[in-house]
Formats: C-alpha cells, sequence, structure tokens
C-alpha cells in the first residue's frame, strides 16, 4: 500500500484514503468498513461518499437515508478550502475530530468566543459564540453537530445576507434539532444536513473530514494517507 492519496479520477472509484489511518491495523479496518458501506450505499458520487462516512460513523446504513445536500455542498467545500477558509465548529469534540491533514484551514471552535455576551443575553454558549465571530462567518465552513440554537443562529445570519461558504448542520436531540435543519434546508446556502433528530459530533465530522478528503486527493500535493 503507498501512502499517496488518490488521484483526481479516483474520487469515486476502486482507490479509497484514509487521512487519519497511520498503521496498517487501523487501514484495514477502516477500508473494510468502507467498502461495505459501499456495497450498501454505491460510490457514484462524492454524496455517495460522504453518506457512506456518515453510515460507518453512526453504525448504522439507515443514516445514509437522512442525509440532504443543497446548493452543490461538495464543490463549495473544494473550493473554500483551496482557499484555506477558516472552519468553525459549534463544540470542542467536532473541533478536536476533524483531520488536520489534507488542507490548510484554521480550526476554530466557537465556545472560545462569546461568554460575555452569553451571560449578558441569557442564551446559549454556542449560538454566542457564532454571534461574537460574525465578522469571520462570510465566507468559513461552519460545522454544527450539537447545538441548534448555534445552527438557528448561523441561520439567521444567512437570512441577513452574511454567507458562509458551506454550512454542515446535523444537530442532534429532540428540541430543536429537526426544526433548524429544515430552516437551514430553505436557505439558498451550500449545505450538508439530515433530516429529523438524529446527528451529532459523529455525523458532523464525518461529513467534513469526507470533504476534506476528497479535497486532499484533488490537491497535487496531498496529504500522507493510504491508497490501495
Amino acid at each position: 500500500m503507498s501512502r499517496e492519496s488518490s488521484r483526481h479520477g479516483d474520487t469515486t472509484g476502486s482507490a479509497y484514503t484514509d487521512l487519519g489511518a497511520k498503521t496498517r491495523e487501523a487501514y484495514e479496518i477502516s477500508i473494510k468498513s468502507r467498502m461495505l458501506a459501499r456495497s450498501v450505499i454505491g460510490n457514484t458520487t462524492p454524496e455517495d461518499r460522504i453518506r457512506q462516512r456518515c453510515s460507518v460513523a453512526v453504525g448504522d446504513f439507515s443514516m445514509a437515508q437522512l442525509m440532504r445536500f443543497c446548493h452543490d455542498p461538495v464543490g463549495a467545500s473544494r473550493a473554500a478550502l483551496d482557499r484555506s477558509a477558516p472552519i468553525i465548529t459549534d463544540i470542542r469534540m467536532v473541533q478536536a475530530g476533524i483531520q488536520k491533514e489534507g488542507h490548510t484551514s484554521e480550526v476554530l471552535c466557537a465556545l472560545d468566543y462569546g461568554t460575555d455576551l452569553a451571560r449578558d443575553r441569557g442564551i446559549t454558549r454556542t449560538s454566542a459564540g457564532f454571534i461574537s465571530l460574525e465578522d469571520r462567518i462570510a465566507g468559513s465552513i461552519i460545522v454544527i453537530g450539537n447545538a441548534p440554537s448555534a445552527l438557528l443562529a448561523v441561520c439567521d445570519m444567512v437570512g441577513r445576507g452574511i454567507r458562509p461558504a458551506l454550512v454542515i448542520g446535523t444537530p442532534v436531540g429532540f428540541v430543536n434539532a429537526a426544526e433548524s435543519k429544515e430552516v437551514l434546508r430553505t436557505l439558498s446556502v451550500p449545505s450538508v444536513s439530515n433530516k429529523g433528530t438524529r446527528g451529532g459530533t459523529p455525523v458532523a465530522v464525518a461529513v467534513m473530514n469526507e470533504c476534506i478528503t476528497i479535497h486532499a486527493e484533488e490537491t497535487t500535493h496531498a496529504g500522507s494517507g493510504h491508497r490501495v
């Protein structure tokens, strides 16, 4: 096995790249899971690859049917990563889960911003963080896996004309999770989301990391993933 990333033409071909697999055993586990996902879900489009990765992340192939893609989010992610657009997450678990190879974007967490605003307004720390980062939202990649309030805050900014390059919105839970994703899908901004109350950190991270992997495969000097 080579440690080179897949070529451009291999994006949905038989080759497989995992930038996070650093040992042979890790890669063998990864590729076995992905090959099974390919056989169940299909492997025709980049969106299929995201469906595969999200299904593997939650251990349930039914997740693939819940994923929704609006306004060419994969193309938007490629363009944003090409110019090293910042990636802004809702919580630190999402920030920590985003792979650091295959791109040169800064990965920020909204929880590191807006503490005073959250206290003064009595709003969630995640939504306050995104509000405080409003001047950095335009052109950035937003990744929200847990906080519906944060996704609604970002949707409000989009409604006011502030346009992220891409919004990955997969918050989990029974209060505003499904509703916030429905709002996201009404907007003209590129987005990846899922229907219903499911989602969470594993899904958001899976979407972002697959976008990074696709970008790395198409970059001449890609990161150190495995290829077969």
